[in-house]
């Protein structure tokens, strides 16, 4: 028996996008197409892969273990792909990240990219938005990418990301004197969003702790400091999202851009490449978590 890649694939994006209709659309069928797809592959694998669950559908046993080997496969066949077709690529590229992805999906797809092109030398830096600009303005980085609303040449957004309010499960600030903030220093979006929603309900607040680390943030946070603002990417346990039920007000402004800059000149070809690469996985993945939401 021999699986078809264009059938795990359509079964992957039913499973990320939450239905057959969005999945239809990612891999460019008809919604019909895509169920004949489902019950060709039920037949080779000789399960059922979908249960009915309410409205919607859940992944059987025998679903569940066949995503997990279907995305082993689908990564394989396409690094496969590329590194046969674009065996004399090479060179560097530098790429500025939020620190929000520097431990995720986004680092697993650069692993990804450096497996398949292993003459490729791949350059990450994880900062703070206003560093990462200025590196790119400076010639130091081909790319950034950073969370912003503000209109930036040459820019290609990737799509939107939700603002919250994020604190520990220990603590909750309801009836609270204060409400302790745990941010960046200025310029900070989301610092701003934080201030501006506490002020405009005239809710007391105080900076608790702020430093340059998004890692030393969370640990403020995770030990009860303070709350801060985020998106909820590459949140880490025990950590949660707040609301109104903890004391904390709905946000000024409820999303931000993911925005993807490149520095000016030509673009090699190991850049356009990447480019290329982040632009497809990066929609496609939130749009997959929009789906599961």
């Amino acid at each position: 028996m021999n699986l078809d890649m264009a059938l795990l694939r359509t079964f992957v994006a039913v499973v990320d996008l939450g239905g057959v209709a969005r999945a239809a659309q990612r891999v460019g069928r008809s919604q019909p197409a895509v169920s004949l797809q489902l019950r060709r592959l039920e037949e080779v694998t000789g399960a059922p892969l979908f249960q009915k669950n309410g409205r919607g559908l859940a992944l059987t046993e025998g679903g569940d273990v066949l995503l997990a080997y279907a995305r082993r496969l689908l990564e394989l066949n396409d690094e496969t792909v590329a590194a046969v077709t674009t065996l004399r690529l090479a060179g560097s590229v530098r790429l500025g990240i939020s620190q929000d992805f520097a431990d995720g999906w986004l680092t697993k797809i650069l692993a990804r990219f450096a497996r398949a092109h292993p003459s490729i030398v791949i350059e990450v830096k994880a900062d703070r938005n206003a560093v990462l600009l200025d590196a790119l303005a400076r010639q130091q980085l081909d790319f950034a990418l950073t969370f912003g609303d503000k209109n930036a040449r040459g820019a290609i957004a990737l799509g939107r990301v939700p603002m919250v309010w994020i604190g520990s499960s220990d603590r909750s600030w309801q009836g609270a004197d204060h409400i302790p903030l745990v941010l960046f220093e200025p310029p900070c979006e989301f610092r701003r969003v934080a201030v501006q929603t506490l002020e405009a309900k005239r809710l007391p607040w105080r900076l608790a702790f702020s430093s340059p680390s998004l890692s030393s943030q969370w640990s403020a946070v995770e030990a009860g400091l303070g709350v801060s603002v985020r998106t909820p990417i590459g949140l880490r346990s025990p950590l949660i999202i707040l609301g109104d039920q903890d004391g904390l007000p709905p946000l000024s402004s409820g999303s931000l851009r993911l925005l993807l800059h490149h520095a000016e000149g030509k673009q090699s070809t190991a850049a356009r490449k990447l480019q290329d690469i982040l632009i497809t996985t990066i929609r496609e993945k939130l749009e997959a978590d929009i789906g599961r939401a």
